[in-house]
């Protein structure tokens, strides 16, 4: 049978055209705010006590094995002390000190190196340590290699021609004292030390060698970590709890920071040595409610800052993360409480357990949302995932504090790569809009294509028709074609004809187009690697200070977003006059 529901609602009402009584919100009757807290249940009690103290007990493990690249069977994991040095300086970092030492790079280097060389030989003869001036004896034994106009370009040309015949080569002094390896350093008999000098002119070089290899931080070969063709690193670190060895592995890190949710579990092995590295820990604390700025008051009729707009959150209804964060903070962020839990950076931890004493002297285990079966048994906040595939970790809870540094200072990019598709000529291209000179300066491409001569103009009037098999493409586009293969389909680099006539080819001059890591060998880019937008890689210096004091200097790479398409003119059959 239909019924009639009837209600009454109270509305406020302004009895002149001024807002501002009504803003100003009065009350004059207690009794009216009493029963509008009984409306709103703010007079309901409920049964439970607060919490008062919190007990966390829970496993952790140092890192200690590092892996670069993809995981191979029969290759183990290098040690790795997470105290000593930042994760991101051992991933990044790559060669400085050149080991060609016939080709026109890092001449500078070379050069301040040699000339350091020079000075601790002219303060030991100050010292009277060494009885004869070796300069010149290390200069000519150690020259600079001829350079023609055609391997480096002006700018470069002429650093070369003012440092040669002042300075040794740092590159070759460098090669030559450790070619015995670490056992003794070798020092040449054309140099003709006097064999009281011998010792010291030995011990000198230790000391250089010293200072040269702690000014950059290197690796001992060319770094496997980059992989170029999905231009990422993938890199794993590893350690070992009593039931077994442990892996997380970064598949994507290309960021500049590394944080937990960088890392996966892998189940795979990586050599972890059978150490007892695992300890048990245990936490007791005073939780403390959550609190953040601009939080909504918990009272109703409590006047609150205004720091944050709610209201103004634009959340659509595919924005499940945003509207999330909406109901915590209006609903449900009064039922939080947060504890502090100590932990080692660099190691990785699992829960065990959590216990709650309230006021009333009850204990309650919380148990973790993967305990609780589906569908709670889904929700993961601030633990470890497993790679596409594999399966979950034998251990449940894992979290992992990365050994990162918190900032670092980042130098301009000294070379720079933007891949983008070209619609038009349907293919992709690896522009080298910057890249390292010679003297280790920032080279801009594009200015150094309009200084190189190109091929004569036509004659004015000149009005013969001229057929091109395909147009001129600027000397720093180099074509990446596309070629199918069983895995898939890839962007391989190609060649096309420079415009100075002759029958040469476009090459690229950089390194992030010339892999060398772990051989040199062609770059295979992923097709998927390059979407409409494009990509943008640079290579930067990186300086950063480590949780010791200690200051790491090493080179590495960022993937950034690129700027769309472009379009790079190419077109084929063509009839110029």
């Amino acid at each position: 049978m239909p019924s009639i529901t009837s209600w009454m609602r109270l509305e406020p009402h302004n009895r002149n055209a001024e807002m501002n009584t009504s803003l100003q919100a009065r009350i004059y009757d207690p009794l009216w705010l009493l029963a509008r807290q009984w409306q709103f249940g703010e007079f309901q009690g409920e049964d439970n006590g607060s919490p008062v103290m919190a007990r966390w007990r829970g496993e952790s493990a140092p890192v200690n094995h590092y892996y670069p690249g993809p995981i191979k069977s029969n290759k183990s994991a290098s040690r790795y002390d997470a105290g000593l040095t930042p994760l991101e300086t051992v991933v990044e970092r790559e060669r400085v000190l050149s080991n060609q030492l016939g080709k026109a790079e890092r001449l500078r280097l070379a050069a301040e190196t040699g000339q350091q060389f020079l000075r601790m030989l002219d303060r030991m003869l100050d010292q009277e340590a060494i009885s004869l001036d070796y300069r010149q004896a290390f200069i000519r034994e150690y020259p600079f290699p001829e350079l023609t106009d055609d391997e480096v370009e002006a700018g470069s040309l002429g650093f070369f021609r003012l440092m040669a015949g002042r300075v040794p080569d740092g590159r070759r002094l460098y090669a030559e004292f450790l070619s015995a390896g670490a056992r003794e350093i070798v020092i040449r008999p054309a140099l003709k030390i006097a064999p009281p000098d011998l010792a010291e002119v030995r011990e000198a070089a230790r000391l250089w060698i010293q200072w040269v290899e702690s000014f950059f931080s290197e690796p001992d070969a060319n770094n496997p970590v980059w992989d170029p063709e999905r231009m990422e690193y993938v890199f794993s670190v590893g350690t070992r709890f009593p039931d077994g060895e442990y892996v997380l592995t970064a598949p994507e890190y290309y960021e500049g920071h590394l944080d937990w949710y960088a890392f996966d579990f892998n189940p795979a092995s990586i050599g972890v040595a059978p150490d007892k590295v695992s300890v048990e820990v245990t936490g007791t604390a005073i939780p403390s409610p959550v609190a953040f700025a601009g939080m909504p008051s918990m009272r109703f009729w409590e006047f609150e800052d205004a720091q944050v707009d709610f209201g103004s959150v634009d959340a659509g209804p595919t924005d499940l993360l945003r509207m999330l964060l909406v109901e915590f903070a209006l609903a449900y962020g009064n039922d939080w409480f947060v504890i502090p839990v100590e932990l080692d950076v660099g190691s990785l931890y699992q829960t065990r357990s959590l216990v709650i004493s309230d006021t009333f002297g009850v204990r309650t285990l919380v148990k973790s949302s993967s305990e609780l079966g589906e569908p709670h048994a889904s929700w993961r906040m601030f633990q470890q995932s497993s790679l596409t595939g594999a399966p979950a970790p034998p251990k449940p809870n894992l979290f992992f504090l990365s050994p990162s540094v918190l900032k670092s200072l980042e130098s301009r990019p000294i070379e720079e790569v933007l891949f983008l598709r070209d619609e038009m000529a349907n293919m992709a291209w690896g522009v080298e809009r910057i890249i390292e000179s010679a003297s280790e300066q920032p080279l801009n491409r594009f200015e150094q294509e309009r200084a190189s001569p190109s091929l004569p103009a036509k004659q004015p009037g000149d009005k013969t028709l001229v057929y091109k098999l395909e147009t001129e493409v600027p000397d720093y586009w180099v074509p990446l074609l596309p070629v199918k293969n069983t895995e898939g389909m890839r962007l391989v680099r190609g060649k096309v004809p420079r415009r100075n006539g002759k029958t040469e080819f476009v090459t690229a001059q950089g390194r992030i187009l010339n892999p060398e890591a772990p051989a040199p060998r062609s770059l295979r880019i992923f097709e998927e690697e390059i979407p409409r937008e494009g990509v943008r890689v640079t290579r930067h210096y990186q300086f950063a200070r480590w949780h010791d004091g200690s200051t790491h200097l090493w080179l590495g790479r960022r993937k950034r977003v690129g700027s769309g398409e472009g379009s790079s003119g190419l077109r084929f059959d063509v009839l110029e006059s």
